[in-house]
């Protein structure tokens, strides 16, 4: 079925509610590509070719079982739709914008090939009702002059902002599965960008109290333009 999962909504995981409220056994039934974070937001999360890893606040990756949990997954059965090439030195946000045909669609995202000037990031270990803007400070970056590797995602449309993060949301993970993380920037020397367009969007919403009581009526796009860009 040509449909994203989210195990939970963006809004929850910006309120500081990082308990796993899913295992990764039941995300990867939902689909073989995507991203998101660990119980206590503890690191990245990449999901590729129906596996899962946890990037750690050092970069280091380590593939894990299906009985993590996480607070937002967010992951599709990928078949791409297209695969096209842009020129050496373009931007990777902007080789994905490019190729977008429409603002207004959802797509999953696979770009394999070698990177220059990659900045991937990851956060440490958190308490529970930390607000993700606050954590964002804490962040640490990881630098990688030209890494081979794979980065995997989501272009969502901004009217979606409250439910996944608008634009290109994309997570890295290197050619030996070493390391990776949420990419901040970098450009593209030479990679294959495939999508696949998702007409559909299934979304879990969590039973726990947490939830159920919390207020997440806010307007995200401020904050998320400050925990998922560089600076």
């Amino acid at each position: 079925m040509r449909a994203a999962y989210l195990s939970a909504p963006i809004n929850a995981l910006l309120d500081g509610l990082y308990e796993g409220t899913a295992t990764v056994a039941d995300i990867l039934r939902e689909g073989d590509l995507g991203l998101g974070t660990f119980e206590d937001l503890d690191g990245e999360m990449v999901v590729l070719d129906g596996r899962a890893w946890q990037v750690d606040n050092h970069g280091q990756a380590r593939e894990v079982d299906g009985t993590a949990r996480t607070p937002f997954a967010c992951v599709a059965p990928f078949h791409a739709d297209t695969i096209d090439q842009v020129p050496t030195g373009t931007g990777i946000e902007d080789a994905v914008t490019g190729l977008i045909p429409s603002p207004n669609m959802l797509y999953a995202i696979r770009i394999q090939g070698v990177f220059e000037g990659l900045r991937v990031r990851s956060v440490p270990r958190q308490e529970a009702y930390t607000p993700l803007v606050e954590v964002a400070k804490q962040q640490a970056t990881f630098d990688f002059p030209e890494a081979e590797g794979t980065l995997c995602g989501f272009w969502t449309p901004a009217f979606l902002h409250s439910v996944a993060v608008p634009g290109c949301h994309l997570h890295f993970l290197d050619a030996a599965r070493e390391r990776g993380g949420h990419l901040l920037s970098g450009r593209i020397r030479v990679a294959s960008i495939a999508l696949m367009h998702l007409p559909r969007l299934n979304m879990a919403l969590p039973m726990t109290l947490d939830f159920l009581t919390a207020d997440l009526g806010r307007d995200s796009q401020a904050e998320l333009g400050v925990i998922e860009k560089e600076g």
